[in-house]
């Protein structure tokens, strides 16, 4: 499969309104922009394109054992109670749900190629291409993005399927992409 499509953290404790990290700003985020409302027809593109589709969550083991507790942005993962597998939080949103037989990764930090069987699964695929979507833009879309990049993927970008805590940080950080990856919205992926 030289496509792959390759989702980034859609998990309830990030996205859902109700999540422990909503207040963080990307569920408001993704309300103002409708952009729960793209994903399933992103996914549903992938699927009939026969595209791998592969799902990143970030978690942790309920005694947080692989926690970065330096982390500014991990470090009270464990005070909080949050992002701890096998919980609700690190389910995946209805939005993107996985089907039955597609891959499921998960990280314990921001990059979903540290740690992880990522660009093992995506070679033995035969990946060459991957569109990237997520949440959040600034920090798992532009990491992935990056590392991806430099692992020799051809990376796109579907803008308008990822989100951040604020405008500003999701849209400095796609023209920063654009130099490395193709930045497009649904639309534009769907009918290329």
């Amino acid at each position: 499969m030289e496509n792959a499509l390759l989702l980034l953290d859609f998990i309830n404790d990030i996205i859902a309104a109700d999540g422990k990290l909503a207040a963080k700003g990307n569920a408001a985020f993704a309300a103002r922009h409708g952009t729960l409302d793209r994903v399933p027809r992103l996914l549903a593109h992938a699927r009939q394109a026969d595209w791998l589709v592969v799902h990143v969550r970030v978690g942790f083991s309920p005694d947080y054992k692989e926690q970065p507790k330096a982390s500014p942005l991990f470090g009270h993962a464990d005070k909080l109670g949050v992002l701890q597998l096998g919980s609700w939080g690190t389910e995946f949103h209805p939005a993107a749900a996985p089907l039955p037989g597609e891959a499921i990764v998960t990280k314990h930090r921001v990059n979903a190629f540290v740690g992880t069987p990522l660009d093992t699964l995506l070679r033995c695929c035969g990946t060459k291409r991957l569109a990237v979507a997520g949440c959040a833009t600034d920090l798992a879309v532009q990491t992935a993005v990056r590392a991806a990049h430099d692992l020799d993927y051809q990376c796109t970008v579907i803008g308008d399927c990822c989100m951040a805590v604020s405008d500003e940080d999701h849209e400095q950080t796609l023209r920063m992409l654009a130099k490395i990856a193709s930045v497009v919205n649904l639309d534009q992926l769907i009918t290329s």
